[in-house]
């Protein structure tokens, strides 16, 4: 199914994650994306030349599916020509290129938006569109995980900064990209005009963590890390079972859960004991009955504590590394992996889905992602040129 957003042009000055994120998922609900990449590829297709026997780079492949890919040196007069008509006929221009290059390259809001006025330009950046360190160089690990305090939030004293995984922040600021340009689309049905939305890592992992900054923000305190030995609320924490699985309670309501929890162990006198009957007890006595809970839930294996959890009307949730996750069957009923078409048109490539459907305009992938610079020819065509020029334009460096 083609998606809700058949019909919609997306242009791509994007690479490693962040801004093809967002055209991905564009092109997940069903625009037609086409990425331009530098004459020598979007880095991020030799950042890690194969996970598997067949080569493939699955993290790349998740962020560019459904695109079609055109080199262009945009360095060259002929190649930001090139790009201009492109984005002249485009609804939607997807880039997380710093403002500067893009300036270079004749590629910045005013002077796109000039020659087309109804497109929606979305910028993903760093750290925004303005201030002094619009320029700066960014990763997510920099911009989201770092500078905007996500990593000292969730640290201990004394402990060891917790590591990112790729692409998280990545991944957060391409979807809030990619909701903010179905916004601007709106806007412009309405009004007839395009407009320029942005995100950036920054500001993705202020909100993130946006109750620790709001209460830092009102309240001038900062966020106090928290560890599951004497968390604040012992019911909504991670514990181990006996066979090492471990699990988290969700009782964030404690004294709802606390009765149902006490069933579950069977343990009914810590209804009245002084050391865990209240909210305000269970908190200063946090450590404590962290390690009694432990001491628990170590007497059976993860399955039958499921059962019995079940059973009592226990809040919980298993933790599970990402092979569990895979095999788990609410994942797939979630709606969780698609099936994405081969390039030789042999059997379907598993991918991870995007994080939103449509009921009454479902998506699928159409496409997996593209050999760099395969499309080159075949755009150049559609937007008028022959193949002399082509040629020319070969001759003269403005693609490969």
């Amino acid at each position: 199914m083609p998606g809700p957003m058949e019909g919609i042009r997306v242009v791509e000055v994007g690479m490693w994650v962040a801004g093809p994120a967002a055209s991905a998922v564009l092109g997940d609900w069903g625009a037609d994306v086409i990425k331009i990449e530098p004459p020598e590829g979007d880095p991020f297709r030799g950042l890690i030349s194969s996970f598997g026997a067949d080569g493939s780079s699955p993290p790349f492949e998740l962020d560019n599916r459904n695109k079609r890919s055109v080199a262009l040196n945009l360095s060259s007069p002929e190649g930001r020509r090139i790009a201009g008509q492109l984005v002249d006929q485009a609804d939607v221009f997807v880039t997380n290129a710093r403002p500067s290059a893009l300036e270079r390259a004749g590629l910045d809001f005013a002077t796109v938006s000039e020659r087309n006025p109804r497109l929606v330009y979305a910028s993903v950046s760093g750290y925004g569109v303005d201030g002094e360190d619009r320029d700066r160089a960014a990763y997510d690990i920099g911009a989201f995980w770092s500078r905007a305090g996500v990593a000292a939030t969730l640290t201990p004293d004394g402990a060891d900064l917790p590591y990112q995984r790729g692409g998280m922040g990545d991944h957060m600021a391409g979807m809030a990209a990619a909701g903010a340009v179905a916004a601007a689309l709106l806007a412009r049905e309405r009004t007839g005009k395009g407009q320029l939305v942005s995100t950036s890592l920054l500001r993705i992992g202020m909100y993130m963590i946006g109750w620790d900054i709001s209460m830092s923000l009102r309240l001038g305190i900062p966020a106090v890390p928290m560890t599951v030995k004497a968390p604040p609320n012992p019911l909504i924490n991670a514990y181990s079972a006996g066979d090492g699985r471990r699990f988290w309670l969700l009782g964030l309501q404690a004294d709802r859960h606390w009765p149902d929890v006490l069933r579950a162990i069977d343990k009914p006198n810590w209804a009245e004991d002084p050391r865990f009957n209240s909210i305000q007890v269970r908190w200063q006595n946090s450590a404590e009955l962290v390690e009694e809970l432990n001491a628990v839930f170590a007497t059976k294996p993860l399955d039958e504590w499921a059962k019995i959890f079940d059973r009592e009307d226990v809040w919980w949730a298993p933790v599970q590394d990402a092979l569990e996750t895979v095999s788990d069957p609410q994942a797939r009923a979630a709606g969780g992996f698609v099936d994405v078409p081969s390039a030789d048109g042999g059997d379907p490539v598993p991918g991870v889905a995007s994080p939103a459907d449509f009921h009454g305009t479902p998506w699928a992938p159409r496409s997996g992602p593209p050999e760099f610079s395969q499309h080159t020819e075949e755009v150049l065509l559609e937007l008028g040129y022959d193949w002399d020029k082509i040629i020319e334009l070969k001759d003269a460096g403005a693609i490969p």
